[in-house]
C-alpha cells in the first residue's frame, strides 16, 4: 500500500514536472518561431530578439514597461526611416552613376514610400508577425510599411549599418525589387494631385517662386502648390515640370499625414462657395424703365446764352452724350436754330412793305 502510494506520487510528480516543462517550453517555442521568421526575412538570426519583438508591436496593443512608458514600434520606426533613407540613398547613388540629383531623389522616394514598403512587408510575411488589435489591422493601411521601417531600426541596433545595407541589397533589391524598373517608371504626382482636387471640387494652381542656376550653370526652378488659396509644398527641379512634380509629391504626402491641412482647405472652399452662392438682395424690375423716351420738360433748350449755352443745337440723350444711331436714322444736318441770313435788298424791301402797311392802316 505504501509502495503504491509512493509510485502514484512519483507518477504525479513526473506529470507535474512534464506540465511545468511544457509551460517553460511554450514561450521558448514561440521565441524559436520568431527567430526562424526573422531569419527567413532578414537572412540572419537576431542577437537581441527584444529589438525585433518591439519592432513588431503596434501601438494598438497598449503595453507598457515597468516605468509605465508605452511599448510599441514608433521609436524604432523613426530610427528605421532615417537609416533606410541613408542606405537606399547610398545604393541609388552607386547604382546610377552620373545621374542628376533630381533623378536620384525621385528614385529613392519611390523605393522608400509607404506604399512600396507596405507591399514589401506583405510579400515577406512581415505583416503576419505584427502584434496589434484586429480593428487596427483592418483599418491601418500603413501598418506594414511602418513595421518595415521599425524592422530596419531593429537591424541597425542589433547588428549595425552594414547589416542594414546587406539586408536591403541581398533580400530586397536582389529578390523583390527591380531597381531599374522602379527608377524609370514615371509616377505622375501632378496628375494624382489634380485628380484629387477635381474629385473634391477644390481649386488648385502652381506658382513659380524662383528661378536660379546651380553650380554647373543649369537652370533650377522652384514652384509652390496653392489649393483654395492655401500654400501647400514647394518643389525644385531642372524644369518647370519637374518642380511641379516634386511640389505635387510633397503636397500629396502632406495631405495624407496632416488632417489639419485638409481641414483648412475645405474650410477655405466652404467660405468661397458661400460667397459665390450668396443671393442678391435687390430684385430687378421686370418691366424696366424706358429711359430712351425723352419727356418735353426734359428737353434742353436749343440756345441758352444766359446759362452759357451755345447757339448750336443741343439735344438730351439717355447716356448724356451723342444719341445712338444719330448719323443714320436721326440726322440733324437740315435743322438749324438760326434763320438763314438775308441780303440787304431783301431787308429794305421788307421794311418798305411794313411802312406802307402801317400808313394804310392809319
Amino acid at each position: 500500500m505504501h509502495f503504491r502510494t509512493k509510485e502514484n506520487s512519483t507518477k504525479l510528480n513526473m506529470l507535474n514536472n512534464s506540465n511545468l516543462i511544457d509551460r517553460i517550453r511554450l514561450p521558448f517555442r514561440k521565441e524559436k518561431e520568431l527567430f526562424s521568421a526573422i531569419y527567413e526575412i532578414t537572412g540572419f538570426y537576431p542577437r537581441n530578439i527584444e529589438f525585433f519583438k518591439l519592432a513588431l508591436m503596434h501601438r494598438s496593443v497598449s503595453k507598457r514597461n515597468a516605468k509605465g512608458r508605452p511599448l510599441n514600434n514608433e521609436r524604432l520606426e523613426f530610427l528605421g526611416d532615417a537609416i533606410l533613407d541613408a542606405v537606399v540613398g547610398d545604393i541609388v547613388y552607386r547604382h546610377f552613376d552620373g545621374k542628376r540629383e533630381g533623378f536620384l531623389t525621385n528614385t529613392r522616394s519611390k523605393l522608400v514610400q509607404r506604399e512600396t514598403l507596405g507591399r514589401l512587408a506583405q510579400e515577406m510575411g512581415l505583416i503576419q508577425l505584427i502584434k496589434s488589435s484586429d480593428h487596427s489591422t483592418s483599418h491601418n493601411s500603413y501598418m506594414g510599411g511602418n513595421a518595415f521601417e521599425a524592422l530596419v531600426g531593429a537591424i541597425y541596433l542589433d547588428r549595425g549599418y552594414q547589416a542594414c545595407m546587406k539586408f536591403m541589397k541581398k533580400r530586397i533589391l536582389k529578390q523583390l525589387i527591380n531597381i531599374d524598373k522602379v527608377a524609370y517608371k514615371e509616377v505622375n504626382f501632378k496628375s494624382k494631385l489634380l485628380e484629387w482636387t477635381q474629385k473634391n471640387r477644390v481649386r488648385m494652381e502652381y506658382r513659380q517662386v524662383s528661378q536660379s542656376k546651380d553650380n554647373s550653370g543649369s537652370p533650377v526652378f522652384e514652384c509652390v502648390v496653392i489649393i483654395e488659396g492655401i500654400e501647400g509644398c514647394k518643389g525644385k527641379g531642372y524644369s518647370k515640370k519637374e518642380s511641379q512634380q516634386m511640389a505635387s509629391k510633397d503636397t500629396l504626402q502632406r495631405l495624407r499625414r496632416e488632417p489639419q491641412f485638409i481641414d483648412a482647405i475645405f474650410a477655405a472652399k466652404t467660405e468661397r462657395t458661400k460667397m459665390e452662392e450668396e443671393p442678391v438682395q435687390t430684385v430687378p424690375d421686370v418691366e424696366g424703365q424706358e429711359d430712351f423716351i425723352i419727356a418735353p420738360q426734359d428737353q434742353a433748350p436749343l440756345s441758352c446764352p444766359q446759362l452759357g449755352g451755345s447757339s448750336e443745337v443741343q439735344r438730351a440723350s439717355p447716356n448724356g452724350g451723342k444719341m445712338e444711331g444719330a448719323d443714320e436714322e436721326f440726322s440733324l444736318d437740315d435743322i438749324t436754330a438760326i434763320p438763314v441770313e438775308k441780303t440787304r435788298e431783301e431787308i429794305i424791301a421788307e421794311a418798305e412793305a411794313a411802312a406802307f402797311a402801317e400808313e394804310e392802316e392809319a
